[in-house]
């Protein structure tokens, strides 16, 4: 039995936006004390988007390793009581003047000059199991480390631009290329291991306190990644490792160009070929570092959409087969039962609907989806089944409160006809109430929401770049004030005891 079969609800809320005093969220103290509140109110989930290092336009969903953690996130507070940093290292740098929005150009700066005094107080006391935690990871880190060491010797230029020997990763390049960067192939070590060691600590802490933290994994990986230049085979590459083609979402009613993501496509014939191998890996991985995987465009694993490298919009693509549930059942005979949701937003077809129906885990309701004034949507709410998890909305809706402000008018007066609400904030409240009460048996809010935030703190605009990402809660957002709501409804409506 899955613990996904039992009726629960949590909060959707990732490590960036947390408070705090140097830039953007981190593992420290605040990440605690978010735990302390979700126990305090009878919460069983929280859910974060992606922890893997970011790269180009700041998405955590464009990562330069699916295995990685993202540096920005390790926490310096910490660190300082270990002896690895002093106070003034890290306390009288200016990491900002909004404390709302995370300056990710600034922490690029930064971040790294105080990453090379923790690599320099680090080398003075290397910890026992330093060597260990480089070992057990070999299959990923020394891959990542090295590509990330010979990225900034190229000051951060894409692998595709790199020297034909070191781009193909002729034996001989990477000996030499390895002896050069050494230093910095160390430094990247390094993060990894004080990131993961934080990571686990928090874990603990919260599952000790009945909190289980449900992850994010991206379909694809970016382009320019560790794992594709490591593991060019399993992708639909040229021999020169550009990308035939690449992924995105066709033409609708949202986006008159569809969607252009760039990342390349799996050839999923050789991954077959493998056993899946390298999904197997990767799901492996996950099950240490989450306790709920929530995997981002399911839909891809029965069809997926290839658009021609070079396109200039996603007007050109075609559907190609994936290995549908198969890839699933394979996963299962190495794992068993684990508690995976299904991101299945979007138009579903028949063959989409009886992947999931054959494999059996709990797909995605988004309240915001569910009120076209035209024609009644799969998303209103007394169409749900039990087997499945409630969001007012997701990383790439709006908040409430600016939906109501970008929404149709006609859509806006249909949910407040249908929630019994009179003000666009009554809204905000009856529609996190309607997703607690419903009889999904797991509902996940997100924390803009039950601050009461508006457009201007939402998280992501599908298909944009330059502005995303950045929202993060200030200390005095996320007091008992905005939990005694949640805390409140999840009782009443039998999603905790306490």
């Amino acid at each position: 039995m899955s613990i996904l079969d039992n009726r629960a609800s949590g909060v959707l809320m990732h490590i960036s936006s947390l408070p705090g005093n140097t830039g953007i969220g981190t593992l420290g103290k605040y990440a605690y004390q978010f735990v302390d509140y979700l126990k305090k109110y009878g919460q069983t989930y929280w859910q974060m988007l992606p922890i893997c290092p970011t790269s180009y336009g700041d998405s955590p969903y464009q990562s330069f390793s699916t295995f990685a953690g993202n540096p920005y996130f390790i926490d310096f507070e910490k660190l300082e009581s270990e002896g690895l940093l002093a106070h003034e290292d890290w306390a009288n740098v200016n990491w900002g003047d909004n404390k709302n929005y995370v300056d990710y150009g600034l922490l690029y700066v930064e971040r790294h000059k105080v990453f090379a005094k923790i690599q320099e107080n680090f080398n003075k006391n290397i910890p026992a199991d330093f060597e260990k935690y480089c070992s057990d990871n070999s299959f990923w880190l020394d891959d990542y480390a090295l590509f990330m060491a010979i990225k900034d010797a190229h000051n951060g230029a894409s692998f595709s631009t790199w020297e034909s020997d070191i781009k193909v990763r002729q034996p001989g390049a990477v000996v030499n290329w390895s002896q050069r960067c050494a230093k910095r192939v160390q430094y990247y070590k390094i993060l990894q291991y004080l990131f993961y060691k934080q990571w686990y600590e928090l874990k603990k802490y919260a599952n000790d306190n009945g909190i289980k933290i449900v992850g994010d994994i991206p379909i694809y990986v970016a382009a320019d990644s560790s794992d594709v230049w490591t593991n060019p085979k399993q992708f639909a590459l040229k021999g020169d490792l550009t990308p035939i083609e690449v992924a995105g979402c066709p033409p609708d009613a949202f986006s008159a160009d569809g969607q252009l993501w760039g990342n390349p496509v799996y050839d999923w014939e050789y991954h077959k070929q493998t056993n899946y191998a390298w999904w197997k890996k990767r799901i492996s991985e996950c099950l240490k570092i989450y306790d709920v995987i929530r995997i981002d465009h399911f839909r891809g694993f029965d069809e997926y959409y290839c658009i021609p490298f070079g396109s200039p919009n996603a007007k050109t693509g075609q559907w190609r087969k994936g290995p549908g549930a198969h890839l699933f059942n394979e996963i299962r005979k190495e794992f068993g039962d684990i508690n995976i949701i299904a991101e299945d937003l979007g138009f579903l077809t028949p063959t989409v609907i009886q992947m999931l129906k054959d494999v059996g885990f709990p797909g995605m309701k988004v309240l915001q989806f569910a009120f076209d004034s035209r024609e009644e949507s799969d998303y209103i709410p007394h169409r749900y089944g039990h087997n499945s998890v409630v969001y007012t909305g997701t990383h790439d809706n709006d908040t409430i409160l600016g939906w109501c402000k970008s929404a149709g008018a006609e859509d806006v007066a249909f949910a407040k006809k249908y929630l019994r609400a009179n003000s666009d904030d009554e809204l905000r409240q009856e529609m996190m109430i309607s997703a607690l009460s419903c009889v999904a048996n797991t509902c996940i809010l997100c924390m803009q929401d039950l601050i009461g935030l508006d457009g201007a703190a939402r998280m992501n605009i599908p298909s944009t770049v330059g502005n995303n990402w950045k929202w993060r809660a200030s200390e005095d957002q996320i007091t008992d004030k905005q939990f005694e709501f949640l805390g409140y409804y999840s009782k009443l409506f039998g999603r905790c005891e306490r």
